[in-house]
């Protein structure tokens, strides 16, 4: 199962519970305070993802390890490249 399945699996798992719970689909009648505490649950989720995915992606740019003998290599491809085409003709 790939990632955006699992992702899609739990969001439509959380989406029935959610519409069975608001609408009262199943007849629980639950109380006056949790129906109000229900009722915007899916947007309280969708902040803490938006937060979640923000850390992650913050974390991840933080920890971001330095490649110096891929940088080396690759301004050693872009000196071959240049003088290519220089030979060619082109101008830089």
């Amino acid at each position: 199962m790939t990632k955006l399945m699992e992702w899609l699996a739990a969001a439509a798992l959380l989406g029935a519970a959610w519409l069975t719970l608001s609408f009262d689909l199943l007849g629980l009648s639950l109380p006056e305070p949790w129906r109000r505490l229900v009722w915007p649950l899916p947007v309280y989720l969708l902040l803490i993802f938006g937060c979640y995915a923000l850390a992650t992606v913050g974390f991840r740019v933080a920890t971001l390890r330095d490649c110096e003998d891929a940088a080396r290599e690759l301004q050693e491809q872009i000196r071959e490249a240049r003088k290519d085409l220089s030979r060619r003709g082109l101008t830089f």
